[in-house]
């Protein structure tokens, strides 16, 4: 899976369709990644001792990794990712379109 966490990745499918946001999980057995911003659910809670009003919680659920693309914010565009060896010697990912680095992503 060529998506980290901490990529700007733009919705190229589905009912979210053109939304840019942060990647915040990326889950690579299940091919899944959760998006900041993306496939918002409601969920509902049963009151605890910690929480007794219970209530109901709004957050990002995954969605299928093949629904993004990296956005590159330089050219404002959506690329695929290739990976090269820079001058240094270290393996990094780049955008095929405008063959800039990727900056950010943790591994």
């Amino acid at each position: 899976m060529k998506i980290k966490t901490g990529d700007v990745v733009k919705v190229i499918s589905g009912h979210y369709k053109g939304s840019t946001g942060e990647v915040i999980t990326v889950l690579p057995k299940k091919n899944k990644v959760v998006v900041e911003g993306v496939n918002i659910v409601k969920k509902t809670l049963k009151p605890t001792q910690a929480n007794p009003e219970g209530g109901i919680e709004e957050k990002e659920a995954p969605i299928d990794a093949s629904n993004v693309m990296l956005y590159d914010q330089k050219s404002k565009s959506v690329s695929r990712i290739g990976s090269k060896i820079n001058a240094k010697g270290e393996k990094v990912r780049y955008f095929k379109k405008s063959g800039e680095e990727v900056k950010g992503g943790k591994k």
